[in-house]
Formats: C-alpha cells, structure tokens, sequence
C-alpha cells in the first residue's frame, strides 16, 4: 500500500503551550483556565482548569462523555464523596451522567486538571431547576470576556467548519 495523500497540510503544529500562556483567572468565580481547543461546531471543548479550594460548579447533566485528568489538588463529586480525584488520577464520564463538582476547602493549593469534553452541560440550580448550558460557544464567550478583563489575548485551537454548498 502507498503511502496516502495528506489530507490536512499543516504550515505548523497546531499546538499551545500552555507554561508560555497567561492563564486566564476567574473564568468563573475560582476557576483559572487555559483554553486548548474550542470547536463550536462539533461541540469539543479541551481546557486545562485550574480551580481553587472549596470551589462548587452547578450540578450538571452531560450530553456527552468526558475524560478528565487530574494533574494535582484533589477534587470530588458531591455525589461519590468517597471518590476522590488526586494527582494521577482519570476519570472517564459516560454521557447522560448527572453530578456536581467540588474541590474541598482543606485543599492546599490549586488542583490542576486537563478535560475533553464532548457535547454541553446542561446546568442546574440546587432545586433542580434548569440554568443554562455550557458547552464550546459558551465556554469561549466567558473565556473571551474574562480574557478581555485582564487584557489577555489568549492563544487557543479553533477549528472551522468549512461548508461547500455549490455541489460542484
């Protein structure tokens, strides 16, 4: 078999390094971040997160899976508190899992985590009723907006969709 024609020509690695970025502070209240890839329109969202002690995110539903590691610190869902994330760990989420995402208030420190994400978030207040969804666009606005606080220009993969519709 011959080697196949590239498909996707690059001029360089799309690639971000994220020790030469500022990261982005307070993307949400105690949450620090460095966005990696926003893909709006295939729902993809890969973020390096920092997050201070005894930050709590709404409970949320997941329309699609999730793979998040964590780098250091320790985090936990409120449901499985005996499941605690540290140093090294994976997590792997199916879509359709509901929880919500806490780092204790004893933690020391920031826990770093790297996270793929597939699909949204579908918020929900502590009464169970409906907020928002966060998915790759809504990431990217607050991202943008804090980013824009804090006189950041952040560096970031975002593919684009290319439609041709003249059915040539």
């Amino acid at each position: 078999m011959a080697l196949p024609d590239m498909v996707n020509h690059l001029e360089h690695l799309l690639c971000v390094h994220t020790e030469e970025q500022q990261i982005i502070k307070n993307a949400l209240p105690g949450v620090h971040l460095y966005p990696l890839v926003l893909d709006v329109e295939n729902g993809l969202w890969v973020l390096r997160v920092q997050f201070e002690p005894n930050v709590t995110l709404p409970k949320h539903f997941h329309t699609g899976v999730v793979h998040l590691y964590t780098m250091s610190g320790c985090w936990h869902y409120l449901e499985y508190p005996d499941d605690k994330q540290v140093a090294g760990s994976y997590l792997f989420e199916p879509g359709g899992s509901i929880h919500t995402f806490h780092t204790p208030a004893s933690n020391e420190g920031l826990t770093d985590t790297f996270m793929v994400v597939q699909g949204a978030n579908i918020n929900f207040d502590a009464d169970g009723n409906y907020v928002n969804i966060m998915d790759a666009g809504w990431i990217e606005q607050a991202m943008l907006a804090a980013a824009k606080e804090q006189g950041i220009v952040p560096r970031y993969i975002k593919p684009k969709a290319s439609y041709d519709f003249s059915n040539k």
